[in-house]
């Protein structure tokens, strides 16, 4: 059984429990948390917690992950385009139209599959059976680069480093309309949409910080091409900020409204950058992939 241990400092005295474990680890959703409260795998100075505790300062909180059951997922032999891997971590450009991981009822063709049939067990069971070895995710419908790690030792540094920001993570983007400044920084609160669940939203209700930077790389009619670095990464974040900001990505079905462009089936978002420090060699890692052809296509189409 794996664990994560927490200290509580001043900054976060009279949280509930459960969102404090949440905001303070990458590979635990708050709903998770509080599934493992129940089944008391969360212990505080050593007693089971309640899901409704409020934290003091100095409690020293321990979370036990069980082992992975088995899985539903099963593993595929689904072409995987592997930009690097080692003993510890593989980086993977995934393709648009792929989902990360399977979900209630879509089990097959997604990402994990296709890592179960090339790593084999030799993934970290961090986020279970139905994410292992997943350390961060991209939309279905977002092209690009992603890490995942195979032991939970690789797992473990590599989400310390998302969490600290030094795990950098850069993305390009078409987005409508024309961003007057060369650069800029959206900061803004993302949290689950009030009345649409399936959506995210910027909002002071249950939200979490957000924070994006971009980077105009060019401008076109209607249009402009943009750099986009995380220095958080919460769901849809790219997508909601710039929806936010009056520029939602281009072909964006959910927050691009009229705007939405049917041809480009999905939203014009690559993650095309990331480095990070490896786990075991401390080394400096940078690695890239050049925009998919549905990219590079629609740039052409607008210019």
């Amino acid at each position: 059984m794996n664990e994560i241990y927490l200290t509580v400092d001043e900054n976060s005295a009279e949280q509930r429990i459960d969102k404090y474990i949440a905001e303070n680890t990458d590979s635990l959703t708050r709903s998770a948390v509080q599934k493992l409260i129940t089944e008391n795998c969360v212990t505080v100075n050593g007693r089971s917690a309640d899901k409704n505790l409020k934290i003091k300062v100095g409690d020293k909180i321990t979370v036990n992950l069980p082992e992975p059951e088995i899985c539903e997922a099963l593993p595929e032999n689904i072409p995987l385009d592997i930009v690097y891997e080692d003993d510890d971590l593989l980086i993977v450009n995934k393709p648009r139209g792929m989902v990360v991981h399977p979900a209630s009822g879509n089990y097959t063709g997604t990402l994990v599959n296709a890592l179960m049939y090339h790593c084999g067990d030799r993934l970290s069971g961090i986020n279970g059976v139905i994410r292992p070895g997943i350390v961060h995710r991209i939309d279905k419908d977002t092209s690009g680069l992603l890490i995942v790690a195979k032991n939970d030792f690789a797992h473990n540094l590599l989400a310390q480093q998302i969490k600290e920001h030094s795990f950098t993570r850069k993305y390009q983007a078409v987005v409508c309309g024309n961003i007057k400044d060369d650069c800029g920084t959206v900061n803004a609160p993302i949290g689950r949409h009030p009345t649409d669940r399936k959506k995210m939203a910027v909002t002071l209700k249950n939200s979490r910080n957000a924070v994006t930077h971009y980077r105009v790389l060019g401008r076109y009619k209607g249009y402009t091409h943009l750099e986009l670095t995380l220095e958080t990464g919460r769901t849809h974040q790219i997508r909601v900020h710039m929806a936010y900001i009056g520029h939602p990505v281009a072909g964006d079905p959910v927050y691009s409204g009229k705007k939405y462009l049917t041809k480009l089936n999905g939203q014009c978002l690559h993650a095309y950058y990331i480095s990070f420090t490896h786990p075991h060699t401390n080394e400096i890692m940078t690695f890239s992939a050049p925009l998919p052809e549905y990219f590079t296509d629609f740039l052409r189409s607008i210019q």
